[in-house]
């Protein structure tokens, strides 16, 4: 859904996977991993387009099976053991990573994490994309009932902060954080450091390459005239 402009936020939920650190074909190998391991013949590619969403939906649409129970939990527990031991290690934060989270708390914004991964998986990621210290306000699969494109998260995120969906902006890099955003009548920001097409990210506020371009358009954002040291 289309959401208006905020012409002044208090707050912003940022996304993690994609938009901080260069991890989504990282998830797409661990799941095919995982799901080739249990007898599925299923592979990277076939996964990379759902990574965004939660395993939750991920494990069932590609499987049938339930990600919290039996066979699919078993998978749910392998992919998370893969990626944390075999691809973390090797991640590294999308460009302008840590400028992005600065110049947002540096503007007097209240920046609050809002993703499907684990609480565990989080503090990975974080610490891999040199961002661990700037953000301690986290909402993760465990706040949540239904992980993105469900809203579970952003509502989470937003009743953390105090905050009205008109008080906030969502920085995302799927299509995915777009319409759970837009279902919590939040406006998302998308930026491409994910591989998603501008097509796949038409419902954003505005698209931009990666974090540091956003940086450098910070002052042309619809609410930046309402913040702290939005221009500097």
């Amino acid at each position: 859904m289309s959401i208006a402009p905020p012409r002044r936020i208090r707050g912003v939920l940022l996304d993690v996977d994609g938009t901080l650190i260069d991890s989504n074909r990282a998830h797409a190998e661990s799941f095919a991993d995982a799901f080739q391991a249990a007898g599925f013949d299923i592979t990277a590619d076939q996964v990379e387009p759902l990574v965004g969403m939660g395993g939750d939906k991920l494990i069932p649409r590609l499987t049938n099976l339930e990600a919290e129970q039996g066979e699919g939990k078993r998978i749910a527990e392998a992919k998370k053991e893969r990626f944390s031991t075999h691809y973390l290690p090797t991640l590294r934060a999308t460009r302008g990573a840590r400028q992005l989270v600065e110049r947002l708390q540096g503007a007097g914004l209240t920046v609050i994490v809002a993703t499907s991964a684990g609480g565990d998986e989080v503090e990975g990621l974080l610490r891999q994309a040199g961002v661990e210290d700037l953000l301690t306000e986290t909402t993760t699969s465990s706040d949540a009932e239904d992980s993105k494109p469900d809203p579970d998260i952003i509502e989470a995120a937003l009743e953390k902060g105090g905050m009205q969906p008109t008080d906030a902006v969502m920085i995302g890099d799927t299509p995915y954080d777009i319409e759970a955003a837009g279902r919590a009548g939040v406006a998302c920001i998308a930026v491409r450091s994910g591989g998603w097409s501008d097509d796949a990210l038409r419902g954003a506020l505005a698209i931009f390459d990666d974090p540091a371009d956003l940086v450098a358009h910070f002052a042309d954002l619809p609410f930046a005239d309402s913040l702290t040291g939005a221009s500097a």
